[in-house]
């Protein structure tokens, strides 16, 4: 698969990404794309090439794996990501994240704001950020607008991990990686979560490594 030039139009581009086969290669944190604002998308991509975006957004999404996906996360600075959580975990962790199953949905040109004040803790990860995780303290609650991708309003409420999965992957869209907004101290290897963070909720995490909780 040839790399797209990023002086061609932006369907060329498009085209040029989606000319391999398999998932598309995931932009890892050091690269611009993931630190500019992502532009509204405003029918740049015809139907048929959106639709195949799309699909290879979902692909590369469950090939990682992950449960969500950005579009500038493949080197694509549109507003477009898509989200799926199957929420293979125990009624436990289900529990105490309000983690619940999320059927795939595609965001276009999403926006999010807090519904009532409170936040929740937990650590989180990202695929352009491989190896690590750390506690992010999010909205508890958000209102999320927007599109999707046959063009019909969104308007809905998100609580619980759900809500910690559109905030992540709006946030992409904004040029924020989670680590903008993490608890730095929290920051642990992959390793490190199994072997020691491997917990429904982040307390222990808290106490032995020295931050705070809201």
């Amino acid at each position: 698969m040839g790399t797209p030039n990023d002086r061609a139009p932006l369907a060329e581009r498009v085209e040029q990404l989606l000319s391999g086969d398999g998932p598309l290669p995931i932009v890892a944190a050091g690269d611009p794309v993931l630190r500019r604002p992502s532009d509204p998308f405003d029918g740049q991509l015809g139907p048929a090439l959106l639709a195949r975006f799309v699909e290879a957004l979902r692909v590369t999404m469950y090939a990682a794996p992950g449960v969500g996906l950005a579009a500038p996360q493949v080197g694509v600075g549109l507003r477009i990501a898509v989200i799926e959580d199957p929420a293979p975990v125990t009624e436990e962790v289900a529990v105490a994240r309000g983690r619940v199953r999320q059927p795939f949905r595609v965001l276009v040109n999403p926006a999010y704001e807090p519904v009532g004040p409170a936040r929740a803790a937990f650590f989180e990860g990202c695929l352009s950020v491989p190896g690590y995780q750390a506690v992010v303290a999010r909205h508890a609650e958000v209102r999320l607008t927007g599109q999707d991708e046959h063009g019909r309003a969104v308007d809905e409420v998100f609580g619980g991990w759900p809500a910690r999965i559109v905030q992540h992957e709006t946030d992409h869209l904004d040029g924020t990686l989670y680590l903008d907004r993490a608890e730095l101290r929290s920051l642990s290897s992959h390793q490190a979560m199994a072997e020691r963070w491997a917990r429904p909720t982040p307390e222990e995490a808290a106490r032995a490594l020295g931050f705070e909780l809201p």
